[in-house]
């Protein structure tokens, strides 16, 4: 398999997985404002969970460059992160629908874990994959760190939730703004090997 047939099943996925999000936003049947204001928990998860899947649809199409070639531990490595990443239209539907009680934080707080352990492991496997390539070894190792950093906030979001919810939600708006803007390291690191 070609790194362009990876990265195109990917981009796929997520597309689905987006579209499972935004078909599960129920229309109201009263015309009035008050009948979307009363929407605002599932459109607020609706937005954290799109611009996660954004996140990390950006940062795997860089991650995708840094790969050689493409060996059964980095298809097995991203099947294991589309699978949790397949779950956050659950999470989102059940957070926003029960108006962020706790538990529904501290499972999406869970599930993000969940994603972020898998990219991880991902990011992981690519640098084995990597060997005598140092420029591109030196990028990945600071996405590792950045990685390792956003497991340990959402560990923390787990607890979070049973204290406060938005402290929850907080921390988990806190990785994404860490991510927002995918490393541009990576595209130099490949540009400086060709």
């Amino acid at each position: 398999m070609t790194k362009n047939r990876l990265e195109a099943f990917c981009d796929a996925v997520i597309a689905i997985i987006i579209t499972i999000m935004v078909l599960e936003l129920k229309i109201p049947h009263d015309p009035s404002w008050d009948a979307i204001k009363a929407l605002w928990p599932v459109f607020l998860s609706y937005i954290v969970s799109f611009i996660n899947l954004g996140i990390y649809w950006g940062n795997h199409h860089h991650l995708m460059h840094t790969i050689k070639e493409v060996r059964g531990g980095i298809l097995w490595a991203n099947l294991h992160l589309l699978f949790w990443l397949s779950l956050i239209p659950f999470a989102t539907a059940w957070m926003g629908e029960n108006h962020f009680a706790r538990n529904t934080v501290a499972g999406y707080a869970i599930l993000s874990n969940c994603c972020g352990l898998a990219y991880f492991i991902l990011l992981e496997v690519i640098k084995k994959c990597n060997p005598g390539n140092q420029a591109m070894l030196q990028v990945l190792k600071k996405q590792s760190r950045k990685g390792t950093l956003s497991c340990v906030l959402y560990t923390l979001a787990i607890p979070a939730a049973w204290i406060h919810t938005g402290i929850s939600g907080a921390l988990i708006i806190l990785v994404a703004v860490m991510w927002l803007v995918p490393d541009r390291n990576i595209e130099n690191a490949v540009k400086g090997e060709n």
